[in-house]
Parts: C-alpha cells; sequence; structure tokens
C-alpha cells in the first residue's frame, strides 16, 4: 500500500482487519469552493476568478483568502456564459444584463402575488 493510501484509509475500532473505512474530509454545504464552482459550471477556475472580480457572480474570500461562492454560482456562470456566446456581449456587460434579468423576475413575481386573490378576468385591471 503507497504513503497516499495509508493517509485516505483508516481502521475503525471493532471491524475486521480485512475491511477499511475511507475517511474524507467535509466541505461545507453552504457554498461551493473555486474548483468546484468551475467543475460544476464547464468553466476554467482563472474564468470563474475573472468573473468574480467583474461582480458577475458573487464570491466571498475566506482568512486563507480563497474564493467560495454560494450553491447557484455555477447556474450563473452558465447563464453568463451563455448570454455571452448568444449576445456578443463582453463580461461587464453580462453583469448587467444578469442584474436586470434577476429585476424583472422580481417584479414578476411581485404581479402574481398581487393577482393571486384577483379573478383572472379582473387581472389586468
Amino acid at each position: 500500500m503507497s504513503n497516499h493510501s495509508r493517509r485516505s484509509v483508516a481502521l475503525v475500532r471493532g471491524r475486521p482487519s480485512n475491511v477499511l473505512v475511507r475517511r474524507y474530509a467535509t466541505m461545507p454545504l453552504d457554498r461551493l469552493s473555486l474548483d468546484a464552482t468551475a467543475k460544476r459550471s464547464g468553466l476554467h477556475p482563472d474564468l470563474v476568478r475573472r468573473m468574480a472580480a467583474l461582480g458577475v457572480v458573487e464570491a466571498t474570500r475566506d482568512a486563507d483568502g480563497r474564493l467560495w461562492f454560494g450553491l447557484g454560482a455555477p447556474a450563473t456562470l452558465a447563464r453568463a456564459q451563455r448570454l455571452r456566446a448568444g449576445l456578443q456581449l463582453n463580461y461587464a456587460s453580462v453583469g448587467l444584463v444578469l442584474d436586470l434579468l434577476e429585476r424583472i423576475s422580481q417584479l414578476e413575481a411581485e404581479l402574481r402575488r398581487s393577482n393571486a386573490g384577483c379573478r383572472s378576468d379582473e387581472s389586468w385591471i
């Protein structure tokens, strides 16, 4: 067994000696690392870092300076890439378009909530 294998495999007390249990470092469930975000969005980590710097996607830094992203970041990044490719926008423009699309979604949700108590034929009055 290699040194790497010995470090990642631990024996659990009370189990037969031929049964190995792998122990993995836990990862926070409320955020994603730069590499996990890049992998899930299909983008290079340098591009993800750049988009965070431009404000296309929100990121925070921990005490060690590592970037962390919300769980929705991969979807936002993929959407930004589709906008960039489909509309030939630069990354600064993509951020603006994403902000506008989010605001439109909020307004539509408010409209649906305000019309929830109205009859369908009165919703446009």
